[in-house]
Order: structure tokens, then sequence, then C-alpha cells
């Protein structure tokens, strides 16, 4: 990476090595900013979170957890947390779930999840309303490179969700989610719909 810190470009992949990508994020003028490392580039996301992102992301996460609950699911939500693979990965999903027998893999006091010593969670979604193009590219293959069994992305612009299975490090679209049995993915789209 040739900039210093202070002089990245935000909300785009920049080739970088760990120590830089390290150095990024704990630089003071960065400190508020979602960030991603996958295939040696970061990304520091600084677009400020409006009303429609944040709405959608409630809407979403309201859903899941009602759902989970009326199903008797249990679930482990979790909002910006950070998942670290040192020296390879790291993301900062809006939303991730870890589901069913997983609910309780990560103890209480943790910060950063080490994906050496715990794994990937369940569920990944991201918020799209400024970053789509990213969600559907660069962010689906870390994701589905970190393991996690399902990821959606919620097209904040078009009221859709864009919903992927993740398997042998691919991944397919799916109109019903299969970590969370009998779950329609336009149920949860007609959920954002409303809220129009």
């Amino acid at each position: 990476m040739s900039n210093s810190p202070t002089q990245l470009k935000p909300d785009m992949w920049i080739s970088s090595t760990w120590n830089e990508y390290i150095q990024a994020i704990e630089d003071p003028a960065y400190v508020t900013a979602r960030s991603y490392y996958w295939n040696g580039k970061l990304r520091l996301e600084m677009t400020p979170l409006g009303h429609d992102h944040a709405s959608d992301n409630t809407v979403i996460t309201f859903a899941v957890n009602l759902f989970c609950s009326i199903q008797e699911i249990p679930v482990n939500g979790l909002t910006n947390c950070t998942y670290r693979k040192t020296g390879v990965q790291e993301a900062q999903p809006d939303v991730s779930y870890y589901v069913g027998e997983n609910a309780d893999v990560i103890p209480w006091g943790t910060s950063i999840i080490n994906l050496e010593t715990y794994s990937a969670p369940d569920l990944v979604i991201e918020v799209a309303n400024t970053s789509l193009a990213d969600d559907k590219g660069e962010k689906r293959l870390l994701y589905e490179d970190m393991g996690v069994s399902e990821y959606w992305i919620v097209d904040v612009q078009n009221v859709q969700i864009i919903a992927f299975a993740i398997a042998d490090r691919g991944s397919r679209r799916i109109e019903q989610s299969n970590i969370l049995p009998s779950l329609e993915i336009s149920l949860l789209e007609e959920a954002l719909r409303r809220t129009r």
C-alpha cells in the first residue's frame, strides 16, 4: 500500500499487507469506519449510514429474531461484530447470527471473534444502500472463503433480499433459508415493503 493510513480512499478495495491494514484501522481518522481485509486488500467504509439503511437493518434483525423466537430456534445475533483470521481476513458485517447448536459457541466477554479459535457465523447479512456491487462481489467471496453457511444482501434501493447458501467456498442463490427452516426470503421482502 503506497498511501499512509490518513491518505486512504474509503469505500474502495486497496492492495495492502496485513500490517498496513492493522495500522489503517488503528488510525484515529478511521475509528468509526467499518473495516474488511481479504485477498491482500483492505476496505474501509466511511459512508454515513442514514435512515434507509438503519430502518432496513432494524426490520430484518427484528424479523429474524421474531421468526427464531416463534420457531424456538436458538440464535445469537450480533451487530457490527468483528471476525478475524489474523493475517488473512477480517470482516464487520451489519448483522450476523450463530444459529441452533452454535448459538452459544462464543463466550461472553469475547471482543474480536478469532476465526482460528471459533467457527464463522452461520448467517451474515449486509444491508446495501450504496454498496450493492461490493456486497454482491468481493464481500460475497470473502464470506464464501470465511465459511459462513448463508449470506443475505438487503438491497435497500430495490426492496429485495439476495440470499445465498454457501458450501465448499462457493455460493448459490436460494429462495428459502437452509439454516432457518421454512423461512421464505419473500416473507422478509414483504416485511421490508410494508415499512415503505
